[in-house]
């Protein structure tokens, strides 16, 4: 018997081989990996952009808030030197309960050695004198609108009226100094009541005097008032500036106005503030030199009990080293940085400074020296 087999079909293959799946796997491992490649150096990238853009921006509103204050330093204070000496700069002064004061807060606490002995001056540098070792800037200015005009007292007065010729442009609230040329303390006080020729002074920044007593300074007709204006305005500053903890630049009111007594923090990233004064040396209203706060003659104590050297400091140059947020993972960043590098003194000496990045990973972030001349417009007005 035969056997026939019709309709046999021929089994045809479909789908992938194992081999064409394990090398589409592969390719897509690879694609995968390229593209988490970019996306990973495009995030790191976008980091650092974002944080540089971050560190230059804090840079240039530090300096901004550094450059307001100084520029307008000395107002209502150097009209006090001119024609004759009315004792304002160089003289000790005392406000209320906080000035002269044993300490200030942090980061003005351990190394800022000028509490005590604290002395009117537009603009002073304390070398290294911050907690974290940076300059202090002590900046101090009145209100331009007030005048500045000293006014001798005509009349003896008492512990709290002062009488003059004219009590015209002060109100109620401004603040007053009462000086006198060879007496060591001046007094900030704060007017409660006018006259036509009588000032009443009392309130928040009344002072009897600790060493000087506004009695004695009120008896003398060679005692002079200096307007400074109303602290509600908040044109009065008496101020310090410098670096603490967290690389946060700080500033302190010394006359305490917003009702505390902390330093408040003005710009992160700020690891290192440096400064120099310009002096106009032969009092032309030209800036002839550069001086050093840390020189013998240039120290915060020597500066502020000399009348001379306070009449030619005309500008303030500062510079800020400013530290990104973002740490790289590989070094980026110099192990040093240069400050001032075209700075000189009078005897042409470099007064370039040199900034040491010491810490172990500092090398990871990256920096910018953010460099500023500020100059003190009430000084150049001076004859």
């Amino acid at each position: 018997m035969k056997l026939t087999v019709h309709g046999a079909l021929s089994v045809r293959q479909r789908g992938l081989s194992l081999i064409e799946l394990l090398v589409a796997m592969v390719i897509g491992l690879i694609v995968t990996l390229a593209v988490t490649s970019v996306i990973t150096v495009g995030e790191g990238k976008r980091r650092t952009t974002t944080s540089t853009n971050d560190m230059d921006q804090a840079g240039a509103y530090a300096a901004y808030l550094l450059d307001r204050a100084v520029r307008s330093a000395g107002s209502s204070l150097t009209q006090s030197t001119q024609p004759t000496d009315r004792g304002v700069f160089g003289c000790r002064l005392n406000v209320a309960s906080l000035l002269p004061a044993s300490a200030f807060p942090a980061p003005f606490a351990k190394n800022f050695k000028a509490a005590s002995d604290l002395r009117v001056a537009p603009v002073l540098i304390a070398k290294s004198q911050s907690d974290a070792g940076s300059d202090v800037l002590v900046v101090m200015g009145g209100d331009a609108v007030a005048g500045g005009v000293p006014r001798g007292l005509t009349d003896p007065g008492s512990a709290n009226t002062l009488s003059m010729d004219n009590t015209v442009g002060i109100s109620t609230d401004d603040l007053v100094l009462v000086s006198q040329n060879g007496t060591a303390d001046c007094l900030l006080e704060q007017v409660t009541g006018t006259s036509t020729k009588v000032l009443t002074v009392g309130g928040t920044y009344y002072t009897a005097g600790k060493t000087t007593s506004l009695q004695t300074l009120a008896a003398s007709t060679s005692t002079y008032v200096t307007p400074l204006g109303n602290p509600a305005n908040g044109n009065v500053q008496f101020q310090l500036f410098g670096v603490g903890d967290s690389s946060t630049l700080y500033g302190y009111d010394l006359l305490q106005g917003g009702g505390t007594a902390t330093a408040q923090a003005l710009a992160d990233g700020v690891i290192q503030m440096r400064a120099l004064y310009g002096l106009d040396t032969n009092g032309d209203g030209i800036l002839d030199a550069w001086a050093d706060p840390g020189a013998t003659g240039y120290d915060i104590s020597t500066v502020m009990t000399t009348t001379a050297t306070l009449r030619q400091i005309v500008a303030v140059r500062v510079s800020l080293v400013m530290r990104s947020a973002s740490k790289e993972r590989d070094p980026v960043s110099a192990a040093s940085l240069t400050l001032f590098g075209d700075a000189v003194d009078a005897s042409k000496k470099s007064l370039a400074q040199t900034v040491t990045l010491t810490g172990a990973d500092d090398t990871h972030y990256r920096y910018r020296v953010v460099d500023f001349t500020v100059p003190l417009r009430n000084m150049l007005l001076l004859p």
